[in-house]
C-alpha cells in the first residue's frame, strides 16, 4: 500500500513553557533544591537557627497533627509542604512519590519515654502515607491533562483531557472544602482519611489508564479501547466502572463526530490521523482506467489495524458507506444522508442506537449509488455494449473489419500501424449495424506484443512443443479491442476487468480467423465439385477440411451461442451473461455489482479454457494445424488438378505422391491432436464438470 500523507500539527504556544503557573505545569517540575535537602534537614544543633523550620517532634502532639494535615492538604493539589516533599525517580519509567521529612522520625526518638505518644505519631505517619497515593494520582492526572492538550495528541486525547480537567475541578473543590473545615478546626487526620477513601479507587483506576496511555503514546482508537477494557475490568466496582464509562463517552464524542461526517457525508474530517479509516490520496479515480490491479477501489480508503472495540463488528459497513457517498460526491452529486434519517451517534445505551444509525446510512448510500450507476450512467447498457463488441455478440462489424484490415493484420507485430487499424475499425463500425449504437465511438483497437499463451504466462522457453516464434507473430494473434469507460462506471468496468474481456476477445478473434481461413479452403473445394475426385487426394482433403471446419465451428458455438437442437451441451458466454444480468437486477450495493461482474468474467475465462493451460495449449496446437492446412490448400488443390489433367509421367507421379503425403500428414497430425485432446478434457472435467460436454462433442467430431 502507498504511504499515507503525514499529519502536520500546529506547534504548542510558547507560554506553556514560559509561564508554568498559567498552565499548572509547575506541579510537574522538579525543584533544583528541596527545602529538605540534606544541607537543610533538621539536626539537634539547628533548632536554634532562625528562619529554619523546626523538627516536627519539637511541637506538641496536637500541633504535630495540625502540621501534618496542613501539609497533606497542600500535597493533595500537588504542592509541597514543610514536612512533606515530592520526589521524582528517573529511569525507564519516570515516577513520582511523596515522602515525609526524616525529621518526623526524630520525634520518635525525642518522645521515646512516652509509649502512647510514640504510637500516636506512628499513626500520624501511617495515615499520611495512606493518603500519598491519592496525591500521586492527582499529579499524574494533572500532568496528563497538560501534556495531552497539545495539538499533536489528537482530538480523542483532547476530549479525554477535558473530561479529566472537569473531574480535577471537582476534586480541587473537595480539597477546598476540606481546607475550610480544617480552618474551622473541624478536621482531624482520621477525618481527612475518611473523606479521601471514596475517591481513592477512582483516582487509582484513572492513573492506571493514564500511565499505560502515556507509556505507549496511545492516541485515537487505542485510547478508547484502553478505557473500555479498563471499564470492563472494573465490573465489580460500580462507581469506578461508571466513571470509566463516562470518561469513554466523553473521549469518544470527538471520534464520533469524525464518524458522523464519514457515514453521513462521505468526508474524512480527521486533522490528526486518528480515524480508523485511512485515505490514500495518491490514488486517483482516473487510475481505474489505467491500473490493471484496480487498487483505487480497494486501497483509496482502507481500514487501519486499530479499530475501536465498539465499532469492530461494523467497521466494514462504515468503510463502504463513506466510500459510496464519496463516489457520488465525485460524480458531482452532493448526496448526503437526509436530515430526517440522521441522529447523533452515542456509544452508550442498551438499544445500541448508533448501530441502527450506521446501518440506515449504509442502506441509503448503497441504494443511491446503485440507482445512480444503473439509471443515470446505464451500467447494464454499457455492459451489453461491451458484450456486443468484445464477446462477439454482434459479429457483422467484425466480419467487415477482418476483410478490410486483412493486409494490416497479416503484418508482423512491429510493422503494424495501430492508427490505420483504428481508422479501419471506425469505417467498419460506421458501415454496419453497429452504427446504430451510440456507444460504438468508445471502441478502440490495440495490439499486444506477445502471444496469448505468453500473456497468460503459459509459454515457457524450454517447452519444445511451443508454437510461438516471436519473429513470426502477426496482428492476427495479438490484435484486441478496448473500450473507453468513464467514472463512475470504471469502478465496475475497471482496467482489470477490461483486460479479462480482452483475453476472451483475443481467443475468440483468433478462432474466428481460423474459421474464416477454413471456410476459404472449403470454398476452394466446392469450386471443383464438378470434377470426379473419388479416390483422389482432393476427396481426402475435402473430408479433412470438413472435419476441421466442424471442429472450429463447434468450438465457437460452444463458447458463444445458446445451446439448441443437437447441440445439447451448455455453452459459456451467453448463459453466464444471463445469470449475471439477472443478479444485477437485484443487487443492493456497488460491491455486489463488482462481485457479480468479476464472477461472470472469471467463469467466462475458465469456460473459454483460458485458465486451463493443458487444454488451451492443445487448442492452440489444433488451430495452428488448421491454419497451416488452410494456407496449403490452394497449392494442394491446384497441384491435384494439374496432376489429373496431365499424363502419368514419372515426374507427375512423384508430384502426386508428394501432394497425397502432405494431405496424409495434415490429417494424421489433426486427428492425433484431436484424439489426445479428449483425455486432457476428461481429466480436467473432474474439477471442471462442463468440460465433459465439450469432450463428448470433440470426440464426436473426431469419429466422423
Amino acid at each position: 500500500m502507498e504511504p499515507m500523507t503525514p499529519i502536520s500539527c500546529p506547534t504548542t504556544p510558547r507560554w506553556n513553557q514560559d509561564r508554568p503557573f498559567l498552565t499548572g505545569r509547575f506541579h510537574q517540575e522538579t525543584r533544583a533544591s528541596s527545602r529538605f535537602d540534606d544541607s537543610k534537614r533538621f539536626t539537634p544543633d539547628s533548632s536554634s537557627n532562625s528562619g529554619v523550620d523546626q523538627a516536627i517532634g519539637c511541637y506538641d502532639t496536637p500541633v504535630q497533627e495540625l502540621i501534618v494535615i496542613d501539609d497533606l492538604l497542600s500535597a493533595m493539589v500537588g504542592i509541597e509542604g514543610r514536612y512533606i516533599s515530592i520526589k521524582r525517580f528517573h529511569g525507564k519509567e519516570e515516577s513520582i512519590a511523596f515522602q515525609v521529612d526524616p525529621s518526623m522520625d526524630l520525634a520518635l526518638q525525642a518522645s521515646n519515654a512516652e509509649i502512647n505518644i510514640v504510637k500516636y505519631i506512628q499513626i500520624l505517619q501511617e495515615l499520611a502515607k495512606r493518603i500519598f497515593p491519592l496525591c500521586e494520582c492527582f499529579l499524574l492526572i494533572d500532568q496528563f491533562v497538560e501534556s495531552s492538550s497539545q495539538f499533536k495528541n489528537g482530538l480523542v486525547n483532547h476530549a479525554f483531557a477535558a473530561a479529566l480537567r472537569a473531574l480535577l475541578l471537582d476534586y480541587q473543590a473537595m480539597v477546598a472544602q476540606l481546607e475550610h473545615q480544617f480552618r474551622l478546626g473541624r478536621l482531624s487526620l482520621q477525618g481527612l482519611w475518611f473523606y479521601c477513601q471514596p475517591m481513592m479507587g477512582s483516582m487509582r483506576a484513572l492513573a492506571a489508564v493514564i500511565h499505560q496511555a502515556s507509556a505507549k503514546n496511545f492516541v485515537g482508537s487505542a485510547v478508547l479501547n484502553l478505557l473500555q477494557s479498563q471499564a470492563k475490568a472494573m465490573a465489580g466496582d460500580n462507581s469506578v466502572r461508571s466513571l470509566l464509562e463516562k470518561m469513554t463517552e466523553c473521549a469518544s464524542n470527538a471520534y464520533l463526530s469524525i464518524l458522523e461526517r464519514w457515514v453521513y457525508e462521505g468526508i474524512i474530517d480527521d486533522p490528526y490521523g486518528e480515524f480508523f479509516i485511512a485515505e490514500n490520496r495518491s490514488l486517483k479515480k482516473e487510475s481505474l482506467s489505467q491500473d490493471s490491479t484496480a487498487k483505487y477501489w480497494s486501497q483509496r480508503y482502507s481500514l487501519k489495524e486499530t479499530i475501536p472495540g465498539f465499532l469492530a463488528n461494523i467497521a466494514a459497513t462504515i468503510l463502504t458507506t463513506g466510500k459510496y457517498l464519496n463516489v457520488m460526491r465525485e460524480c458531482g452529486h452532493n448526496v448526503q444522508v437526509p436530515i430526517s434519517e440522521r441522529s447523533k451517534l452515542t456509544i452508550f445505551g442498551s438499544n445500541h442506537h448508533y448501530l441502527e444509525c450506521i446501518k440506515a446510512a449504509h442502506e441509503f448510500a448503497s441504494k443511491e449509488l446503485v440507482s445512480l450507476i444503473k439509471d443515470k450512467y446505464d451500467l447494464i447498457g454499457r455492459l451489453r455494449s461491451i458484450k456486443h463488441y468484445l464477446l462477439l455478440d454482434q459479429g457483422d462489424f467484425l466480419v467487415h473489419f477482418m476483410d478490410i484490415a486483412r493486409d494490416e493484420l497479416n503484418k508482423k507485430v512491429h510493422e503494424i500501424s495501430v492508427e490505420k487499424l483504428q481508422s479501419l475499425l471506425d469505417l467498419a463500425l460506421r458501415t454496419t449495424a453497429a452504427a446504430a449504437d451510440p456507444r460504438h465511438e468508445d471502441l478502440t483497437c490495440c495490439v499486444d506484443r506477445a502471444s496469448l499463451l505468453t500473456t497468460l504466462g503459459m509459454h515457457k522457453d524450454s517447452d519444445s512443443n511451443s508454437m510461438e516464434d516471436p519473429v513470426s507473430i502477426t496482428g492476427l494473434e495479438t490484435f484486441s479491442l478496448s473500450y473507453k469507460v468513464q467514472w463512475p462506471l470504471s469502478i465496475v468496468i475497471s482496467k482489470k476487468a477490461l483486460s479479462k474481456y480482452q483475453l476472451i476477445f483475443r481467443f475468440l478473434f483468433h478462432c474466428k480467423h481460423v474459421e474464416r481461413q477454413l471456410c476459404g479452403a472449403w470454398q476452394i473445394h466446392q469450386g471443383i465439385r464438378s470434377m470426379n475426385s473419388n479416390g483422389t487426394a482432393i476427396r481426402r482433403s475435402s473430408l479433412l477440411c470438413r472435419s476441421m471446419l466442424k471442429f472450429i465451428s463447434s468450438l465457437l458455438h460452444y463458447l458463444t451461442f445458446e445451446a439448441s437442437g443437437e447441440l445439447s451441451f451448455s455453452c459459456v458466454l451467453e448463459p453466464n451473461w444471463h445469470v449475471m444480468h439477472d443478479r444485477l437486477q437485484s443487487t443492493k450495493s456497488v460491491d455486489e455489482v463488482i462481485q457479480h461482474h468479476d464472477f461472470f468474467l472469471d467463469k467466462c475465462l475458465r469456460g473459454c479454457l483460458l485458465l486451463l493451460p493443458d487444454v488451451l495449449k492443445k487448442m492452440e496446437k489444433l488451430k495452428s494445424v488448421c491454419l497451416q492446412y488452410a494456407a496449403a490448400t490452394q497449392w494442394l488443390i491446384s497441384s491435384s488438378i494439374d496432376i489429373n489433367s496431365q499424363s502419368h509421367s514419372q515426374k507427375t507421379m512423384i508430384r502426386d505422391a508428394t501432394v497425397t503425403e502432405s494431405i496424409f500428414n495434415f490429417e494424421r497430425e489433426f486427428n492425433s491432436e484431436l484424439q489426445s485432446l479428449g483425455p486432457v478434457l476428461s481429466k480436467g472435467s473432474q474439477a471442471e464438470p462442463y468440460l465433459t460436454h465439450l469432450s463428448q462433442w470433440i470426440l464426436g467430431v473426431s469419429k466422423e
